[in-house]
């Protein structure tokens, strides 16, 4: 074949540098499946070069791929940035034979496969250190042929994650039982059981042949790259890749990856478990950026030893995760007064952290919801990023999921008990703490919270409104008013950003425009002249407010992390003011079309005005349902008695000018009408939902209700 004559969107590339600014853009080449992540594929295009395939360069949707961690797969490079980073694009052809050509990039050098066959095999049998392995001669040419180098690099774990670059590089030659990169074998015998494993107690010494290696803090191997090294601590994790297994250690100063190779997809030291305190010996060395140890040694600690770690680590996190004082911003006194379940929950968040364990914030899909999920998160990431070594570890440790519905229902908590059980056993990861925010304080949430807790799942509530007292009883750490020392002027999102100061006092400074963005009206005094103080006026807080709750609506199961971080804290101005210009034309459009068809009537002296929501709004677009009625709400509202009622298929809306109670609506008029089934559905948002055909009889039992508790 004359490749000369052959065009580079006609031929697919086996990648066989080791660096990514040795990939040329538009070209397609082979990879590797590594593993998923939410926001798409990483492909592994040769041993320590890893790009992602974004979901939005594919043509179906993430979840309906069926690629497994290892699999072939044929991608196009777009580009690699600055900092290392990989960008894929989807190719149509996902098959060798669907290209007119295959050519070997080998950095800046390219040739057809039959030169490689020609010279390259045989060295590379030679270079592998086969005979050290026991493999034969057949075997060696194969694996140098197949190039298994690139098959070894999946890491199932990192699907989630991000990526493990030692899962690609240490697979290479994988069938010869060597480290690619340093060449040194591992101590760990896979043909004896009996070795697989080392017990150290008081009177052994950890499977170690050099006793003079000093133990080091995990925080201090950034100065010791190349540098062989002892570590104690605990096992955080355990994952099998392609290649090495990858133990995740935690000490008292941090986390880092040590990986340990046995052969190809076998996992080394089969009996250590999650939990056990071990002392690890290797060297440390650095894989795009990343610290990791390359194992020699493990051993499993007992007895005394044993202690020694478990006894380190305890009072390294009693003394790190206990905030030294609350500070709430402005001075509010509402949130002093709650400063010790504050405390609590800051602790409850740092110590997981602290202990490797997964942080989920759940929040509702509301301007309000968002501004406290943001402030955790805001606070959250700076601590996972001084913990853990590797540079994916904000992905892998903190999920914000948002709630379509402000109460936890049983489908959310499904979903959520779905993902920990299966992170538990297919990564060995630690059962995750759950932080609610604005949700869960009611009994509305008790199905979803009753779940997690049967797996003895901790969470923590954080809500500005009072909590049912039966929620209290089931919530390791609830944060919300008394009954009896409410404050009306309140919200959940001024709330949780005290609660992220004290959780990391570095990012305070960030926070103190957030309680502003968090109130839809009537926000206090206090906070505004926090705003403004920082350099955010009425308008600009207001844009704020109005371009997230525009962005909550959309794709609202998405926690939208790097769009709301540029809208809340990294904007100029320009993307909330554009954002905030659509929020206002479509609400300006929704309110003109359900004032002229609000129907009104007067029951008791209170004026009700009634909106039917499925004629007269866009039940599929934004705005929402109930933002709508708090706008329309708000511009009828003149100071006589008002209440809006807006009305669907199976669900209602109410909204008073009264202090009333939108349980007791609910139950009163289920006893007018008791063939509709009637329910509450949210308190938050004061939602009722009834049996779709009962609906006339359900609005006039809603309307006498409410009107008794003016």
């Amino acid at each position: 074949m004359n490749w000369d004559n052959l065009h580079d969107q006609d031929v697919v590339y086996d990648f066989r540098g080791d660096s990514p600014d040795q990939l040329v853009a538009d070209r397609f080449y082979r990879g590797v499946v590594d593993g998923y992540a939410e926001f798409g594929v990483f492909i592994d295009l040769a041993p320590g070069v890893t790009g992602l395939l974004h979901r939005s360069e594919l043509d179906r949707r993430l979840d309906s791929l069926e690629w497994e961690p290892g699999d072939e797969v044929f991608v196009q490079v777009k580009g690699v940035r600055d900092n290392g980073n990989i960008d894929l694009a989807w190719s149509i052809r996902q098959t060798e034979r669907e290209f007119r050509g295959v050519l070997i990039h080998d950095g800046d050098t390219e040739y057809p496969p039959e030169a490689d066959d020609e010279g390259d095999g045989s060295e590379t049998d030679e270079e592998s250190g086969a005979d050290a392995a026991g493999s034969d001669d057949e075997a060696d040419a194969d694996a140098t042929e197949n190039e298994v180098d690139a098959e070894a690099g999946t890491d199932d774990h990192d699907a989630e994650a991000g990526t493990d670059d030692h899962d690609a590089e240490a697979g290479t030659d994988a069938e010869a039982g060597t480290d690619d990169e340093d060449n040194h074998e591992i101590e760990a015998d896979a043909d004896d059981e009996d070795a697989d494993i080392a017990v150290a107690d008081d009177d052994v010494d950890a499977g170690d042949e050099d006793d003079e290696l000093e133990r080091v803090a995990i925080e201090a191997l950034t100065d010791r790259v190349g540098d062989a090294v002892r570590l104690e601590g605990e096992v955080v994790s355990a994952r099998q890749t392609g290649g090495p297994t990858v133990f995740e250690l935690r000490d008292e100063s941090g986390v880092v990856d040590a990986a340990a190779f046995v052969e190809p997809g076998v996992r080394a030291y089969p009996d250590v478990e999650i939990g056990d305190a071990v002392r690890i010996d290797g060297e440390v060395e650095r894989r795009r950026g990343d610290l990791q140890v390359e194992t020699d040694a493990l051993a499993v600690l007992d007895g005394e030893a044993a202690e020694t770690v478990r006894r380190r680590l305890a009072e390294a996190l009693t003394a790190e995760a206990r905030p030294e004082g609350l500070s709430p911003l402005a001075g509010d006194e509402a949130v002093a007064e709650l400063g010790e379940g504050l405390l609590d929950a800051a602790e409850a968040i740092r110590r997981a952290v602290l202990e490797s364990r997964p942080v989920v914030v759940r929040h509702p899909a509301t301007a309000d919801g968002y501004v406290a999920g943001a402030a955790v998160e805001r606070a959250v990431l700076p601590l996972i990023r001084e913990e853990h070594a590797k540079s994916d570890a904000e992905y892998h440790y903190f999920t914000r999921r948002p709630l379509e519905d402000p109460v936890y229902g049983m489908n959310d908590a499904t979903n959520d008990a779905t993902r920990m059980l299966q992170d538990r056993d297919r990564h060995d990861e630690k059962l995750p703490l759950f932080v609610l925010v604005g949700t869960g304080s009611t009994v509305e949430s008790a199905d979803g919270l009753e779940l997690l807790s049967v797996y003895g799942v901790d969470a923590v509530v954080v809500d500005a409104a009072v909590a049912d007292p039966e929620t209290r009883e089931t919530v390791d750490t609830l944060v919300s008013p008394e009954l009896e020392s409410v404050d009306d002027d309140l919200s959940t999102g001024a709330l949780v950003a005290s609660l992220a100061s004290a959780i990391n006092d570095e990012v305070r400074d960030d926070l103190v425009h957030l309680p502003a963005v968090s109130y839809w009206a009537d926000t206090p005094d206090r906070y505004v002249d926090l705003a403004r103080d920082a350099g955010y006026d009425l308008e600009r807080v207001a844009e704020l407010r109005e371009a997230v709750a525009l962005e909550a609506y959309y794709q609202s199961y998405q926690d939208k992390r790097e769009l709301i971080t540029d809208l809340l804290f990294d904007d100029g101005g320009d993307l909330a003011a554009h954002v905030s210009e659509q929020f206002r034309e479509k609400l300006e459009t929704e309110i003109e079309t359900a004032s002229a068809n609000v129907v009104t009537e007067a029951v008791d002296g209170v004026e009700f005005a009634l909106l039917d929501t499925d004629s007269y709004t866009h039940r599929y677009d934004f705005p929402p349902t109930p933002l709508l009625l708090d706008d329309l709400h708000r511009r009828h509202a003149d100071g006589e008695p008002l209440s809006t009622v807006g009305i669907g298929t199976d669900e209602l809306y109410v909204r008073a000018t009264a202090d009333v109670s939108v349980r007791a609506i609910a139950e009163r008029a289920a006893e007018i009408a008791p063939a509709a089934d009637i329910s509450t559905a949210g308190l938050r948002e004061g939602k009722i939902e009834f049996l779709s055909g009962e609906r006339d009889a359900v609005e006039d039992a809603v309307v006498a209700a409410v009107a008794e508790q003016f």
